[in-house]
């Protein structure tokens, strides 16, 4: 089984439905890059979301492509965040 399903997988492990946000800055096209089809963008800093099953391939994908990882923070849902500013009536 290759990815995280609700039954079986690493989702139903406490680290297994956890996403991390990474923050990477100085991606450049390269012979890693030109895999991708299609051209990275000239920006400073990229984000990418990533499980935590996959954090480890991500930052040597990261590597590879000459980029440098400035931050890393998890990503965290808030169920009552649509609720607020919302009025009972």
């Amino acid at each position: 089984m290759m990815g995280s399903t609700a039954i079986g997988g690493t989702a139903n492990t406490p680290s297994g439905g956890r996403l991390f946000r990474y923050e990477v800055r100085g991606l450049r096209q390269n012979p890693e890059t030109d895999k991708n089809g299609y051209p990275i963008r000239s920006s400073d800093t990229v984000v990418f979301t990533v499980p935590y099953s996959r954090m480890n391939q991500e930052m040597q994908r990261i590597t590879r492509m000459g980029g440098e990882i400035v931050k890393i923070e998890p990503v965290s849902f808030d169920p009552n965040a649509s609720s607020e500013g919302e009025s009972e009536g």
